[in-house]
């Protein structure tokens, strides 16, 4: 089910007591109902879990979350770019100091992939992320596009990026190259497909990732 092995690390490089995972992939792949699951099976073993979103619940994160319509390009990745850093200094590192696992829906693959549709060349993304941490685990959910644009015409189209002709096909790709892209800046991955996985399976998967990574986290770094 996973494409590689990954590697704990004891702590992470800043420090912080707690685990960053973060979990992207194409629309329809099923991110939000995967990250609900790790939560629950995470919180039944007393792991303290602090599950987010991007783009953040903030005013400038709903801006950008109903607004890829009026915003596209630059501007958008402009926004994008700093809703996550604003995300990271007042929600996500509070948590991660607190010794929380931190399970964040959309991090920078996805502007990857979603600002790279729009033209931006991911020299910029990641010049407009310089000081973005890694996180201890990124997520990488995979799915056959036909599986995708079924599960999108079921649900709705929600974005400007969903609705574009051959949508899922485009995402999958490029969150293909984004895998390569990440390991070959040293980004602990995991791939998990899921269009052949119950969600169950999936979480479960993922959280035998993490829980080695809490465990070994919490016991060696500072609080």
């Amino acid at each position: 089910m996973s494409g590689g092995d990954v590697t704990p690390s004891r702590c992470s490089v800043t420090g912080w007591p707690g685990v960053l995972v973060t979990l992207d992939g194409p629309g329809g792949v099923g991110k939000t109902t995967v990250a609900e699951l790790v939560a629950r099976e995470l919180k039944a073993r007393d792991v303290a879990v602090h599950r987010t979103t991007e783009p953040s619940r903030t005013p400038l994160g709903e801006l950008i979350r109903h607004g890829t319509d009026d915003f596209r390009g630059m501007a958008l990745a402009c926004l994008v770019a700093a809703d996550r850093h604003h995300h990271l200094e007042h929600e996500i590192l509070p948590a991660l100091w607190s010794g929380r696992v931190v399970l964040c829906d959309r991090y920078v693959a996805s502007s990857l992939v979603l600002q790279g549709m729009d033209g931006v060349r991911a020299d910029t993304i990641w010049h407009l992320h310089d000081g973005i941490p890694a996180p201890d685990l990124a997520v990488l959910l995979h799915a056959d596009a036909a599986v995708l644009s079924t599960r999108l015409d079921r649900r709705g189209r929600h974005s400007r990026f969903e609705r574009q002709a051959d949508s899922s096909r485009i995402e999958a790709a490029r969150y293909a190259e984004a895998a390569t892209e990440l390991g070959e800046r040293g980004w602990p991955l995991l791939e998990v497909a899921c269009a052949e996985n119950a969600p169950e399976a999936v979480a479960s998967t993922v959280a035998s990732h993490v829980l080695p990574i809490y465990e070994e986290r919490s016991g060696k770094c500072p609080a």
